[in-house]
């Protein structure tokens, strides 16, 4: 039976249902210091002094200090603007400033309140209007907007807001560092992308490729917050670690973790949309604003994709998106599932009801007359001819859910003055799979499937397995490519000593990309062993054909390399061309009601249809969805961070409400499969897709329900009041 396609038991499933994987904080580290970070407590200033209390017992701690960091004050990625340590100026609250670290964790944090800093303050900034640095600013131009307007039966002009969100792991981030007799510093600990920690850590102490190893621990979940923040808490460890001359470990607390790492970038969405007496779109003017924090970080990137999602899956002729990433006094925002396109998205589902409605149209009509199919050319001139599942979403999603059944329903239902409204709405989405434009090219990834003398087989990827699934689709991969049981295959554990760059595990990539790049170096190991006279059917030639491969080498390993599609071409200056190689396609209909007294929005059920070209482990696909759509859920309705002077003032589980058990409604899921000849087996991405609907649904539902459309998030019952008045 072939292992793509069916669901195998998740590789490191029952060590974790039985409690037997260590986490980072679980590791028992012999003589082991625990650091904490002194942290900014204004938004915006010079730091005029830092004084340590001479009453407290400071020889029994270490300090690291700026003057203490061996190479660059900065922790790199797109832009080397962030420093490791505040080094004479403030730029947001909670910017670390100096670490302790001590053997006792409790002394650790206590030493915290016997240092002094002393500020010169600065006005910060806290408005996405208010002159601050633009980190990224993007134009997209198609058509002839003034003469699509010109041509318009309707025209609707909407202002959309959306909030930051906290990624909300179960494991709060976590590192552990050491430097060993050669020098080489190593790092263990919670991440999402090796190699973004290897070249933080590499500029930090001016070392080369082989004196910085980075190895992943097991990992409770990530969304984002664990792709570029590790590197910052790795940076800290390993600079205790350096002056100390000890191994050191740094686990945040939540409140630490949800106060100082990077959230969802806030977006302010203005849509100006017009559409022909038939329904067609003719034009859209769409302007996106991002709140970046206060440093770079990831913030093009996320600026990008929102950008390139910002127009809905819509043929319109007529287009012009401009966007811009801006700096604010906060904490810097970055990476979270849906890179920025769930922002945009909810804008451009919500304003395609307000235009059906405008225009007198039925909302799936209106859909329907405009969604992307073979041939469309998105806002950036790609034409689409690959894996197209936007009309099998929406019908799927449609029937599953009894659509037209609920809405005549909630209509009858609303007039009886029962004591909730009903309401039921959609969202059809798009997102793109992989890296933006040339960023699949710029990452050069490697993969490689090695074979051992004993002709037991490996995959090594830079690829963290952080709950989604990557160890086994991995292995079920390089199975079916092979010939062989999926039992027989290894996944290393990531380790940049022993794996290759596969680049990060993000953008919906690790599936498409990387296993593309697992089933490609496995092809090649299956025809080195034919080739050796060796068959993976035949134990006793299997073991021959390794043995010959191998040399005088323990293993063999097949390397294969980031290939670009020969279709794909894109002008990064000009933002045209093909944005993606392809999209993922999905669709949620939400059914709901609200409390006429309390205004409580109450889930009856939700149903999606998602296009993901191949479910290679159809349990793992089906999880993903609902996990993605649930969180989509907290988006819309629940997760609500408070910030105040700068800072999240809300900063625990208790006060920053997530979606649980108690909150998830009945779930309809279909799993639709376009294959895409890029991918393994047909698989596009499907990680981030999930949360891009839900939210607009909801707010779709909620019009329906109350005849009124929200325009910012989250939507609480002091909402509904509001739109009521």
């Amino acid at each position: 039976m072939p292992a793509v396609g069916s669901s195998p038991l998740r590789r490191e499933g029952a060590d974790k249902v039985c409690g037997l994987a260590r986490y980072i904080d679980d590791y028992a580290i012999d003589g082991c210091l625990h650091g904490v970070t002194l942290r900014s407590s204004v938004a915006a200033g010079r730091i005029k002094s830092v004084t340590l209390d001479p009453a407290f017992p400071w020889d029994e701690y270490v300090v690291a200090r700026p003057s203490d960091i061996p190479a660059a004050n900065y922790v790199a990625l797109i832009e080397n603007d962030q420093p490791l340590l505040a080094d004479g100026v403030v730029r947001h609250k909670h910017e670390p400033i100096l670490l302790i670290a001590h053997p006792s964790r409790q002394k650790a944090y206590q030493a915290l309140d016997h240092v002094k800093v002393e500020y010169e303050l600065e006005t910060p900034n806290f408005d996405i209007d208010g002159g601050g640095r633009v980190f990224k600013d993007i134009l997209i131009e198609k058509g002839d907007l003034a003469a699509g307007f010109e041509k318009a039966w309707k025209v609707v002009e909407s202002e959309y807001w959306v909030p930051h969100q906290e990624q909300t792991y179960i494991e709060n981030n976590g590192m552990a560092a050491r430097v060993e007799a050669d020098g080489t510093i190593v790092v263990e600990g919670s991440m999402q992308c090796p190699y973004y920690i290897h070249k933080a850590l590499k500029a930090i102490f001016g070392l080369p490729d082989a004196k910085v190893r980075v190895i992943q621990a097991t990992t409770g979940g990530g969304f984002g917050g664990k792709e570029e923040y590790p590197s910052m808490l790795a940076g800290h460890a390993a600079l205790l670690a350096h002056v100390s001359k000890r191994p050191v470990k740094m686990i945040y607390d939540r409140a630490e973790d949800m106060m100082a790492t990077t959230k969802r970038h806030p977006a302010r969405v203005r849509f100006k949309s017009a559409i022909a007496k038939d329904g067609r779109l003719v034009a859209q003017d769409i302007d996106v604003v991002m709140d970046g924090g206060a440093y770079l970080t990831l913030s093009p990137v996320v600026l990008s994709r929102g950008a390139l999602h910002a127009t809905g899956p819509y043929g319109c002729p007529n287009v012009r998106v401009r966007a811009r990433a801006v700096a604010t006094n906060t904490p810097p925002n970055g990476a979270f599932r849906g890179f920025g396109a769930p922002q945009t998205l909810f804008a451009a589902e919500v304003q395609m009801d307000r235009l059906a409605a405008a225009g007198g149209l039925d909302p799936v009509a209106i859909r329907r007359k405009n969604l992307y199919k073979k041939g469309s050319i998105t806002h950036t001139g790609q034409k689409l001819e690959l894996s197209i599942g936007t009309s099998e979403v929406l019908e799927k999603t449609l029937r599953l859910s009894g659509w037209a059944a609920k809405r005549r329903a909630n209509r009858a239902w609303n007039r009886a003055k029962e004591p909730t409204w009903r309401g039921t709405g959609v969202a059809l989405v798009h997102h793109g799979a992989g890296f933006t434009g040339a960023g699949e090219v710029y990452l050069a990834s490697e993969a490689g499937v090695g074979i051992d003398r004993e002709g037991r087989v490996r995959v090594l990827t830079a690829n963290t397995e952080i709950g989604q699934g990557t160890n086994t689709i991995f292995a079920q991969i390089a199975a079916d490519t092979l010939g062989v049981a999926f039992e027989r295959v290894h996944v290393a554990v990531p380790d940049t000593s022993q794996v290759p760059n596969s680049g990060p595990t993000v953008a919906s990539r690790t599936c498409m990309v990387v296993g593309g790049l697992v089933h490609r170096a496995a092809g090649m190991l299956r025809r080195a062993v034919v080739d050796a006279g060796g068959s993976f059917k035949d134990p006793k030639k299997l073991k021959g054909a390794a043995a010959k491969l191998c040399g005088g080498k323990d293993e063999r390993v097949f390397v294969a390399k980031y290939e670009k599609p020969g279709w794909v071409s894109w002008d990064d200056k000009a933002y045209q061309g093909d944005a993606y190689a392809c999209y993922s396609y999905g669709c949620v209909v939400v059914d709901l009601e609200i409390d006429r007294t309390t205004y409580e929005i109450r889930l009856r059920e939700v149903t999606t249809a998602q296009d993901i070209g191949k479910a290679v482990h159809p349990r793992f696909v089906e999880g993903q969805i609902i996990g993605g759509v649930v969180q989509g859920l907290g988006y819309a309705l629940l997760e609500n961070v408070v910030m105040k002077d700068g800072g999240m003032a809300n900063a625990s589980l208790t006060n920053y409400i997530i979606p649980t058990a108690a909150d998830t409604p009945r779930f309809k899921v279909a799993i639709v499969e376009k294959p895409y000849q890029g991918g393994p087996f047909g698989a596009k991405g499907v990680g981030e897709l999930p949360m891009d609907p839900p939210a607009p649904a909801v707010a779709n539902a909620i019009y329906d329900a109350i005849g009124k459309s929200p325009s910012r998030l989250p939507i609480l019952p002091e909402t509904i009041l509001e739109l009521l008045r």
